[in-house]
């Protein structure tokens, strides 16, 4: 099996700089997180990934749905995970339900994978677990549960 790791943004990559003019209270969309995360496991199958924006979900557009949309349609992987930003997971999840021939997961996190505190490691587990496990649809994987796009309702 081959996973395709897609970045959109959210907090699972946010990065707090430390700069001298906002003293690290400014984040931005840092390297993609499932990229630490996979170099502290023992990642059983084989994986590509793209960054394919770098957006907090509240700043996200429908056009950047529809962008996100296309390259997922367009790639020839069938297992994808999607980093996203929880907020509006639901909507970009929505976006992607007509595409067939793909099990695609969408995962985030409450904190950044750089906090210790994250739930970012636990959620993409469940994500690379459910990748492998559905069938072909589009899955929310966050906070213990996996559920398809039209069941899951963000908190």
């Amino acid at each position: 099996m081959h996973i395709l790791f897609l970045q959109v943004g959210g907090t699972i990559d946010k990065d707090y700089p430390q700069r001298e003019m906002d003293h690290g209270y400014e984040f931005k969309i840092g390297e993609a997180a499932f990229l630490s995360i996979i170099s502290r496991a023992n990642f059983a199958y084989s994986w590509s990934a793209r960054s394919v924006m770098r957006k907090d979900s509240l700043d996200m557009t429908d056009h950047d749905r529809s962008s996100l949309r296309v390259h997922v349609a367009r790639a020839g992987e069938e297992h994808i995970i999607i980093t996203h930003g929880t907020d509006t997971i639901d909507k970009t999840a929505a976006t992607l339900s007509d595409i067939r021939g793909k099990t695609i997961v969408l995962t985030g996190a409450r904190h950044p994978e750089k906090f210790k505190d994250s739930d970012a490691d636990f959620n993409l587990g469940m994500a690379v677990g459910a990748v492998q496990c559905l069938s072909n649809g589009v899955y929310v994987a966050l906070n213990g549960a996996v559920l398809p796009w039209n069941e899951f309702r963000v908190l």
